[in-house]
């Protein structure tokens, strides 16, 4: 009777999958997803060695990574334009925008020109944004709202699989034909993308005109999120998650050094994660609706962080179980928040909504990073890590808190509706 139910169960998922597979718009979003990512994960590999080899600066080459990441604080900002504009216009007004400044990279070809490489990356950074706000509300209405969660999880399995690949090639093609070629490559992929965007059959409606002012309307998407206590719990543990997944990323070669390995099996390690985060995603939609939202991303929390603490081990095995562990878990806070906020918000304020969800979790990353950075020189990694998976471990509890209790105290503290 067990083994009939289990092959009954096993069979809805992978019904439930080939259901978003098989959805021509689905399909259209999660080729966008993988062609745009393709060209994207190339250049921000390729855009560091390019301007290592022309300053020797590993502080100037570390800029292109800040020069992506920094319009991610202006996320609510960002956000709006996906909530006052047509999102399938928007969608495809961003990556032809994005292809046409890439080929100005044609140019570059000297320390003297590094300016437009960064301006160029930074443009990008905030373009990204723009973009993933707006795909992400206009998915909500492609795609069937009980299959946003097994969507949300293939967008993610599609992303990290070709994080798998396209770094490798982007290397080789900078060192085959330089940085210029890296460029052209990813105009190339944004244009691409922009004919699958293009053939989407979505309708949209006009958006409303505002009488609230462009500061008012950006602070809308905070306050939903912040006087939702099941939202703002989601968010809230997200950003922790990101910041101590910054920290255990910067001991990533400390522990390598630890194994006797040299600093190049790190991205034996960054690969297994990323395989670990391929397998989650395709299991996340079932997982969404067996254990709801919170729990989900409570146990994917919980088995992060203990794979975070294990860390401390010694061990060519340990590590890399951990690394797939680490793959595993990290993403589950992510696709439940993200789909929790697709369910709980309004069309018209979704934009806004998930921009702010997104700076939220994503911007502590940078400061993890940075902690880390500090931390793992003076202070043993074995040690750092343990603590770092005691303390992630924590992060867990909120998440565990029944929504009714979460009710209750946000009942009592009606400030919490606005942070402000």
């Amino acid at each position: 009777m067990t083994t009939k139910r289990t092959r009954t169960r096993a069979r809805a998922r992978a019904w439930r999958v080939a259901r978003v597979l098989r959805d021509r718009d689905a399909g259209l979003y999660l080729a966008g997803v993988v062609v745009s990512g393709f060209g994207t994960s190339a250049l921000w590999l390729a855009s560091g060695v390019w301007v290592k080899e022309l300053t020797g600066s590993d502080g100037q080459a570390a800029l292109c990574l800040l020069a992506m990441w920094a319009p991610t604080l202006a996320g609510p900002l960002l956000g709006t334009l996906a909530d006052r504009l047509l999102r399938k216009p928007l969608l495809i007004g961003v990556n032809l925008l994005l292809a046409a400044l890439l080929l100005t990279l044609l140019t570059v070809d000297s320390a003297t020109d590094l300016w437009l490489l960064y301006a160029i990356l930074f443009v990008y950074g905030a373009a990204g944004v723009v973009h993933d706000a707006a795909e992400s509300a206009l998915v909500t209405a492609a795609v069937d709202p009980s299959l946003l969660g097994d969507f949300n999880g293939l967008r993610m399995t599609a992303s990290e699989g070709t994080k798998l690949v396209a770094p490798l090639a982007g290397a080789g093609l900078y060192a085959a034909y330089g940085g210029p070629s890296v460029a052209l490559l990813d105009a190339a992929t944004f244009v691409l993308a922009t004919g699958l965007y293009a053939a989407l059959r979505v309708h949209e409606e006009a958006p409303a005109p505002s009488v609230n002012g462009w500061r008012e309307r950006t602070a809308e998407g905070t306050r939903h999120l912040w006087a939702r206590p099941r939202l703002r719990s989601l968010v809230l543990a997200g950003g922790a998650t990101m910041l101590c997944a910054g920290v255990n990323g910067a001991l990533v070669y400390a522990v390598v050094e630890g194994l006797k390995h040299s600093p190049a099996y790190g991205g034996v390690l960054y690969a297994v994660q990323g395989a670990g985060s391929v397998v989650v995603g395709l299991a996340s939609g079932p997982a969404l609706r067996q254990l709801g939202a919170r729990r989900f991303a409570a146990c994917g929390t919980a088995v992060a962080a203990v794979a975070a603490a294990l860390r401390a081990v010694p061990s060519d095995p340990v590590a890399l179980v951990c690394s797939a562990a680490i793959g595993v878990g990290l993403p589950c806070v992510l696709i439940a928040t993200l789909t929790a906020v697709q369910h709980e918000t309004p069309g018209p304020l979704l934009g806004r909504t998930v921009a702010t969800a997104n700076t939220l979790m994503f911007a502590p990353n940078v400061l993890g990073l940075a902690m880390g950075a500090a931390l793992v020189g003076p202070v043993d990694h074995r040690a750092l890590s343990a603590v770092l998976g005691v303390v992630w471990l924590l992060t867990v509890v909120p998440l565990l808190q029944s929504p009714a209790s979460a009710s209750r105290a946000a009942s009592r503290s009606p400030s919490d509706a606005n942070p402000a």
